[in-house]
């Protein structure tokens, strides 16, 4: 019996267990051991018994037969709790399961450990909450994941899982992931189907997995992606994910990139940006990419009306509490509801119309086929990660930018709707980077095939030095 969790990446787990080296019970117990034994605070629920029978009967010729998988605690498993990390709504128990979640284990085959902490109402990009307290780094403890999927990103690179669900609505896939060495692809809006029973808010919320390798990402999009009819926006089902890395080189030769310190309007740490500008240059040089100079990548500011938009619904769902229940939220989430409630008017609706329409016609520019480029690399977060407790940090590399300058790299995908994925880049004083790169709508497997020329020329660590071995 393995004393630990397999500490490859799920593809590799897969393999294991179909070719009898190891057992998905006996997995499972190690990952139960493991968790019980971590500092991380990864975890807020698991579903032992369930999954103990889950792992009893897997089927490991599915493609993630029998690997322990995390769900974050903001998707839905019928039976889980349902708290949104949010103490007013601590009872709340799901009546249904997240469409990603149910594909992931009716198709996949995967085993459902628990869920992933993650910050409340996915609001924050850092994972620490009155309900379950603060989630560690595990490349440092005392260090934040990221948010919201901070749990996901703890327990994947903290060596408990292999992958784990996330979900990305300003960057909570692309953050943790890059705070914590780990692949996140965002998808094109629509790719994997939201609900049943999603609400579209600010219709910026994209689902997928945060994972140690870029197989295990094409493969979780294999398994999930592909139109339901609960998520009339969602798109139709493609297939060839994993069997197509690799064969899309030829494609990426030639194609035009900007490298961009202030995508978003952000700033950028200094020193970590001079390490990321070299790894995109070095990036560019190994795919025949031709980098564009001085390309305007100049997008308006839109980070105030996202805000307002998304503090709707949490309102919704605080509604029958507020303001009550105002001392049991973290302080961003009731900062967010009290310059939200009340304020959402025609005037609001327009501003935030006019914002969205501006930042669309100024992505077409930058992505126009003729005149713009086709890729703009950038980094994933402005700068290495900071304490566990919060709270966001406003001053980046000795530049004071204001708290919000956290997620203004990541915000412009999810307003527009592309897809950008977040590749590991080395380490600053001891702790990820991560170059993010943003393409076109529709260009994931580019986005992967980018990932995987990392992956084999520069390979990162699968977990953190401190994961279990």
């Amino acid at each position: 019996m393995a004393d630990n969790p397999w500490q490859g990446d799920a593809c590799s787990l897969v393999e294991e267990f179909r070719a009898g080296r190891r057992s998905p019970a006996e997995e499972l117990q190690a990952t139960f051991a493991a968790i019980d034994a971590s500092e991380l605070n990864a975890f807020c629920y698991l579903a032992r018994e369930q999954a103990q029978a889950a792992a009893v009967a897997a089927d490991v010729s599915k493609p993630f037969g029998g690997v322990p998988i995390g769900v974050k605690e903001l998707d839905q498993v019928d039976g889980w709790p349902d708290t949104h990390a949010s103490v007013p709504l601590k009872d709340q128990i799901a009546t249904y399961t997240s469409t990603n979640v149910a594909r992931a284990r009716d198709i996949g085959g995967a085993v459902l450990v628990g869920q992933t902490t993650a910050s409340e109402f996915g609001g924050v990009n850092v994972t620490r909450t009155k309900l379950h307290g603060a989630t560690h780094n595990p490349w440092q403890l005392g260090r934040t994941p990221g948010g919201s999927s901070g749990g996901t990103a703890a327990a994947v690179a903290g060596g408990l899982v292999t992958l784990a669900t996330g979900g990305d609505g300003g960057g909570s896939i692309r953050i943790p992931a890059g705070f914590t060495g780990l692949v996140g692809l965002k998808a094109t809006i629509g790719r994997i189907p939201r609900g049943p029973w999603a609400q579209y808010g600010n219709l910026t919320v994209t689902v997928g997995c945060l994972s140690r390798s870029v197989r295990d990402t094409a493969r979780w999009f294999d398994v999930c992606n592909g139109f339901d009819a609960r998520d009339p926006l969602s798109l139709p089902h493609e297939s060839g994910w994993e069997a197509g890395l690799g064969n899309h080189f030829a494609a990426l030769r030639g194609a035009r990139v900007a490298i961009d310190p202030t995508w978003g309007n952000a700033v950028v740490a200094p020193v970590m940006w001079e390490m990321l500008e070299a790894a995109g240059a070095q990036l560019g040089d190994d795919l025949g990419m031709r980098r564009v100079e001085q390309f305007d990548t100049t997008l308006p500011r839109m980070g105030a009306a996202w805000a307002l938009s998304g503090n709707l619904g949490i309102e919704a769902q605080l509604v029958d509490v507020w303001p009550a229940c105002a001392d049991d939220l973290t302080p961003e989430i009731r900062y967010g509801m009290e310059m939200a409630v009340g304020k959402y008017n025609s005037a609001a609706r327009a501003k935030i119309e006019r914002r969205r329409t501006e930042l669309n016609e100024a992505m077409a520019r930058v992505f126009d086929p003729t005149d713009g480029v086709d890729f703009v690399i950038t980094a994933t977060n402005p700068d290495v990660a900071f304490a566990a407790e919060g709270p966001l940090p406003g001053v980046f590399g000795g530049v004071d930018a204001g708290a919000g300058n956290n997620g203004r790299l990541t915000f412009p995908a999810n307003l527009h709707g592309n897809p950008a994925i977040s590749i590991p880049a080395g380490t600053l004083d001891g702790l990820p980077i991560s170059l993010q790169v943003v393409g076109r709508h529709f260009t994931e497997q580019l986005l992967l095939d980018i990932a995987l020329t990392v992956e084999r020329n520069r390979p990162w660590p699968l977990v953190a030095p401190s994961a279990p071995v």
